[in-house]
């Protein structure tokens, strides 16, 4: 099976579901990442070495998925944080590209009540690229949660994560840990969300959710049978 995550910044991937990512991997799946923005042109504009930071954010994420068994990685260059001002047609097409490209028959994007406007933006797009016309590959479509993106929204019907789907990850969550810290540029201390304690802290809470040790948890959006 072929499975493509989307991911509006390099590092969401593997905070969200990089635990997931590596079963997949290891269940002898073809999992691909796409990447839509450059992650870095925004957040660090004003820093004289701007070509330097995102040449190194490319070769994390080279790194940290190749860690959880990414077969292949694709970088979308938008710019980070300013997604609200690119046409949206801009963003579908780099969506459209990557799906038409590998022929996915699972994907998972972005969380539509995430407080991060690059997120919904991305996963609006998704749609749009996997909408359900005849012939679509896509048969399954998952939302998945980013730690400082999902839970800073407020928690209202319209923006909570109603996970339906859990994965068991207690074999893989080392993989995933090993993977976040690769993205040296995004580790937080503890109690920051980002922080590697707190992501443990995290899994383990959704797993108490469904009886199980560490887990990460999706919204299936859609199923074609």
């Amino acid at each position: 099976m072929r499975v493509l995550v989307i991911a509006a910044h390099p590092d969401d991937e593997v905070y969200g579901m990089g635990g997931t990512i590596a079963k997949l991997a290891s269940e002898g799946h073809d999992v691909y990442v796409l990447i839509v923005t450059d992650g870095c042109s925004s957040q660090y504009r004003n820093h004289k070495n701007l070509n330097e930071i995102f040449e190194m954010k490319k070769q994390e994420a080279k790194e940290a998925n190749m860690i959880i068994g990414v077969k292949e990685i694709f970088f979308g260059n938008l710019p980070d944080m300013k997604l609200d001002v690119v046409p949206h047609i801009e963003i579908n097409e780099v969506i459209e590209d990557a799906v038409k490209k590998i022929r996915p028959e699972e994907v998972y994007t972005h969380f539509y009540g995430d407080v991060n406007m690059d997120h919904r933006l991305v996963y609006k797009s998704t749609l749009v690229a996997v909408r359900p016309v005849p012939g679509q590959c896509v048969k399954r479509l998952y939302a998945y949660s980013v730690p400082s993106a999902t839970e800073w929204s407020p928690q209202r019907a319209e923006t909570g994560f109603l996970a339906n789907v859990f994965i068991d990850i207690k074999k893989y969550e080392v993989q995933k840990y090993l993977a976040i810290k690769v993205y040296q540029t995004e580790l937080r201390d503890y109690p920051h969300p980002r922080s590697i304690k707190s992501i443990q802290a995290f899994d383990l809470a959704v797993g108490l959710q469904c009886g199980m040790e560490s887990c990460e948890s999706f919204i299936l959006l859609r199923s074609l049978n």
